[in-house]
This record gives structure tokens, C-alpha cells and sequence, in this order.
């Protein structure tokens, strides 16, 4: 009876040993899965700091307006400023003064993200600055995307070219091409949008407007001397007219009198006809030559 209890003790401390141990072992293996999920975030951490550096990302853009004394001058020295710095001037337009109006010069400038406060300064010495409107657009998020999206892509493109070197089937093969080419069109038009987009945070884009001062044209004479030079000019002006709208009619003047001298000397020529005609009496024959004489009756018998 005792050897039946102890055996019986011994399986009881036997099963509650194995528990123990399982319970360890599924301890221990959670705790390595535990690691491991900390490490990911570990090895994930420089990315979360690689994108807390990209929401520090802007696109700087604005209006810079400027009166100058020669605003083409004034464009070719901001040009120097813009390429002192670093930047480039990307398009550029100028007119001349005519008839009195303003000359102006309107330039595109690519500045330097962390040289646009320098550049301002400067071209803040051309003249009177009268407007200046900067817009910064914060674009971390959007570069986060497309850099995600991009490493996504790769990755597609990677496993599919794999799958492409092991398949053995005509269709197979077509349909993983397809796809290959398909994923690097899409990849190619990202890395051009990010591409654009490191541009636009890498060079602000400023628009530069110079123009010269308004100078009213005075049109009213001052004095005497200006009033008759205005009187005489006018006078002049006047009689010109007069004599290029002669010569411009002058051939039609010709024919009209032409034909007025036709109808002048075809009215003539029938009233000379009709003055030189006899009076109607004497064409006319007398009465008297077409008179039936008269009969006398006969005498009685």
C-alpha cells in the first residue's frame, strides 16, 4: 500500500515538474517573441526620425515687386544677386519705355531654401520694394508617401523579377512581365514626383517685378509760347489734311466734273436745237389752201 502511495507521489511530482518546465519554456519563448517585437521598432526608430526631419520639409513660393529707376538694370543686378547665392534665374522678361509708358523687367528666380531671407535683403537695395507676399507649404507628408510608396514598389518589382526567373509556363512568364512593367512605369512616374518635389524644397521660387516710376505725360500747354507752337502745329495739321483728302479725291472730283460737263453741253446742244427750229405757224400750211369752194345752187328754169 505504502510502495502504490509513493509511486502515486512520485507521478503527482513528476506531472506538476513537466508543467513547471512548460510553462518556463512558453515563458521563455514569449519573451524572445517580445524581443523580437522590440526590436523592429528599434530597427524602425531611424525612420521615424528620418521622417520627422522630412515634416521640417517646405515649399517656399512668392511675389517680390520693386520700383526701380532701370528696371532692365536693375534685373540684370538681381540676376548677379540670384547667382551669387546659388540660384538661377529661370525666366525673364522685359519692355521697354514707349510713348511715355513704364519700362518693366519681370523675372522667375530659383533661390536656395536657406538663402532666401539674403537674397530678399539684397534685392531690397534695387529700389522701392512695394509688395512682398512669401507662402511656405509644409510637403513632409507628401514626401513620406511617395518615399513609401517608392520603397513598396521596389520591392514588388524585386519578388516579381524572382518569380519571373523560376517560372517555366508561357503564360506565367507573359503575365509576371506584365506586371514588372506595369509596377516600373508606376515606380518611375514617383521618383519623378519626388524628384520635383526635393527641387521645390531644395530652390524657392520667387517672382521677381520691376518696374520703373509712374511719370504722368503732360499734354495741357504751360504758357504762351507752348499754347501757340500747339495752335500752329494744329493749324499746320489742319491744312495737311485738307490737302491729302484733295489728292485722295481728287480723281473721282475729275470725274464728277466730267460728267457733269457731259450733261451741261448735251442740255445745250438740245436747246440750241430747239431756239433754231421755225415757229409751228409757219410750218404750218394755210387754212385757206385746203377749202372746199363753195357751190352755188343752180338757177330756176
Amino acid at each position: 500500500m505504502k510502495t502504490k502511495r509513493r509511486l502515486l507521489i512520485a507521478l503527482v511530482l513528476a506531472s506538476t515538474a513537466a508543467i513547471g518546465f512548460t510553462g518556463c519554456s512558453a515563458m521563455g519563448s514569449g519573451g524572445d517573441e517580445s524581443a523580437s517585437v522590440d526590436e523592429a521598432p528599434a530597427e524602425n526608430a531611424p525612420a521615424a526620425t528620418d521622417g520627422e526631419e522630412v515634416d521640417t520639409a517646405v515649399v517656399i513660393t512668392g511675389r517680390i515687386s520693386i520700383v526701380a529707376g532701370d528696371p532692365i538694370t536693375a534685373a540684370g543686378e538681381a540676376t548677379s544677386i540670384v547667382t551669387d547665392a546659388g540660384g538661377r534665374v529661370s525666366g525673364r522678361t522685359e519692355r521697354a519705355a514707349e510713348d511715355g509708358g513704364q519700362a518693366s523687367a519681370e523675372l522667375t528666380l530659383r533661390i536656395p531654401a536657406d538663402a532666401i531671407e539674403e537674397v530678399r535683403a539684397a534685392l531690397a537695395d534695387l529700389g522701392e520694394v512695394k509688395e512682398t507676399a512669401l507662402d511656405s507649404t509644409e510637403v513632409g507628408a507628401t514626401q513620406r508617401d511617395l518615399a513609401a510608396r517608392i520603397t513598396t514598389l521596389r520591392a514588388s518589382i524585386a519578388r516579381y523579377t524572382d518569380w519571373l526567373g523560376t517560372a517555366s509556363k508561357t503564360s506565367d512568364l507573359i503575365e509576371l512581365e506584365s506586371a514588372i512593367a506595369e509596377r516600373q512605369t508606376e515606380l518611375e512616374g514617383l521618383e519623378a514626383q519626388s524628384r520635383a518635389l526635393e527641387d521645390q524644397v531644395a530652390m524657392s521660387t520667387i517672382t521677381l517685378s520691376l518696374v520703373s516710376e509712374y511719370v504722368p505725360v503732360v499734354t495741357a500747354p504751360q504758357n504762351f509760347g507752348e499754347a501757340l507752337a500747339v495752335g500752329w502745329a494744329g493749324f499746320g495739321a489742319f491744312w495737311g489734311t485738307m490737302l491729302i483728302a484733295i489728292g485722295v479725291g481728287l480723281p473721282w472730283l475729275v470725274l464728277i466734273a466730267a460728267v457733269i460737263a457731259c450733261v451741261i453741253w448735251l442740255v445745250g446742244r438740245n436747246r440750241r436745237r430747239r431756239d433754231a427750229r421755225p415757229p409751228l405757224a409757219q410750218v404750218m400750211p394755210d387754212p385757206a389752201l385746203f377749202a372746199m369752194p363753195e357751190q352755188t345752187p343752180p338757177a330756176p328754169r
